[in-house]
């Protein structure tokens, strides 16, 4: 084998090696600031090697390529929309961009300006004049300007994420078993307050600062990013994606906040899709809560699932989207098996129930920049591990009864699909003392439509 074969067997090795260590550290692309650097940092070094032992354009090309299948081939056995094949719809389009796009950025691009440096130090000399100087200048100008890209993609990665102070208060980001917390409040003898989101990957610590900081002057506000989302979109584990490990976490979080702050109870709000996890973790540890508060509350997502697709294809029919009722017919009720069979119910359930679009409330500082590119990549992939794992919880019959305390605060305009099953169970749960307030002209997410009549609501119970 001669030298050049060699050095161009040691590149492709080192970047198939180096593929097939990402696979395994960051299998859906680096996900915290410290991933980044390190990836755009052993990325570029590879480059560099690759360029220097090979002296050739190729490797430009080549290093990354060698890279990706190796990457690729080792987290075959990886699933989410993040990682799987790209899906042709507008949701899939995201994934794309987010998951292989935003690794590509880190990865593949400082890759690919490392093999050209590596290449023009190697070849340094070579062009002296006449065409040949000119190709070379602008080469090194486009070099300078590749690499002034991956220095600024760098620099954006490293920001971390903070919050405002509270002066005398405690205003912190923090993780409690790799879960991201964000706490907040103007005195630490208030009662604790652990908020729960509602989605299944997503976060609402933006939305908890923009537009119910004042629960903060009644409460120490808890905000948890549940397990794949947001904060703690790195701590995703399939293992530990269940209802039961749900709830589990919700537990671990409140145990950590009543040592921190020296309550032997707190209260537990919930929204949405995180209040079955909620009201189970409140009929599991009764001991541990003041009070169980459910908003936009959940019953039974299967349940749930049914009445919101009979509801729009309803309205798709009594509105000619031909397209659609063509694609909901075509794969019938749910339950589905992904993520993606329940794209045209995502999309559409906010209109065919004249609900406002919720906002996308990332535009603040508690957000890394991975955070904030990931904000819908996290969602799909936790959504297609737990959504169909949450089919058989039913709190009509799983918590029948609560031994605290149960308020509930809901939208006069909420989705048929949630109320209907909500009014049942409501009915009749057993608890010491309950209590139902309805906001009017607020819909699902009427703790961030309605903050005000919220605020005052809980306030009261504080």
């Amino acid at each position: 084998m001669t030298e050049k074969r060699i050095r161009w067997a040691a590149a492709m090795i080192i970047a198939a090696g180096w593929g097939a260590l990402s696979a395994w550290w960051t299998p859906r692309g680096p996900l915290t600031n410290v991933e980044a650097i390190w990836s755009i940092v052993i990325s570029a070094a590879v480059g560099v090697g690759a360029g220097l032992a090979t002296r050739s354009r190729w490797a430009i090309p080549l290093t990354p390529l060698m890279y990706a299948t190796t990457l690729e081939l080792c987290r075959i056995t990886v699933s989410g929309p993040s990682v799987d094949a790209p899906h042709a719809s507008a949701f899939g389009l995201v994934a794309l961009i987010t998951g292989r796009g935003v690794h590509g950025l880190l990865s593949l691009l400082p890759m690919a300006v490392g093999a050209a440096c590596g290449r023009a130090l190697g070849a340094a000399g070579r062009a002296r004049g006449g065409p040949g100087r000119t190709r070379a200048v602008a080469g090194r100008v486009l070099l300078g300007l590749s690499t002034a890209v991956v220095i600024a993609v760098a620099a954006l990665v490293a920001l971390p994420a903070r919050t405002a102070p509270v002066p005398g208060g405690v205003a912190e980001l923090t993780t409690v078993d790799g879960l991201g917390v964000m706490i907040r409040g103007v005195d630490t003898s208030r009662p604790v307050l652990l908020f729960v989101p509602g989605t299944p990957g997503g976060s609402e610590v933006g939305a908890m600062r923009l537009h119910l900081a004042e629960l903060e002057m009644h409460f120490v506000v808890a905000t948890l990013d549940r397990r794949g989302g947001g904060a703690s979109y790195p701590a995703l584990s399939p293992g530990r994606l269940t209802v039961d490990g749900t709830v589990a976490d919700i537990l671990t979080v409140t145990d950590h906040l009543r040592a921190r702050f020296r309550q032997d109870r707190i209260y537990l709000l919930a929204f949405s899709g995180g209040s079955v996890a909620g009201a189970l973790a409140a009929s599991r540890a009764p001991s541990k809560y003041r009070a169980y508060i459910g908003t936009g509350q959940t019953v039974d997502v299967r349940a749930s699932d049914e009445i919101f697709y009979a509801d729009i294809l309803a309205w798709a029919r009594a509105g000619g989207r031909d397209d659609l009722v063509r694609q909901l017919s075509s794969q019938g009720p749910p339950p589905y098996p992904d993520f993606w069979s329940y794209e045209p119910i995502v999309l559409h359930e906010n209109q065919a129930y004249g609900q406002n679009a919720p906002a996308v409330d990332i535009d603040v500082p508690e957000f890394t920049m991975l955070q904030k590119a990931h904000t819908l990549t996290a969602v799909m992939d936790t959504w297609s591990i737990l959504y169909p794992r949450m089919q058989e919880t039913d709190l009509r019959r799983e918590v029948p009864s609560l031994t605290i305390p149960a308020y509930f605060i809901q939208g006069e305009n909420e989705m048929r699909g949630l109320s209907v099953l909500f009014e049942q169970w409501y009915t009749a749960l057993r608890a010491p003392s309950k209590r139902l307030d309805v906001i009017p002209g607020a819909g699902h997410r009427a703790m961030f439509e309605e903050p005000a009549r919220f605020v005052a609501i809980l306030a009261a119970l504080g």
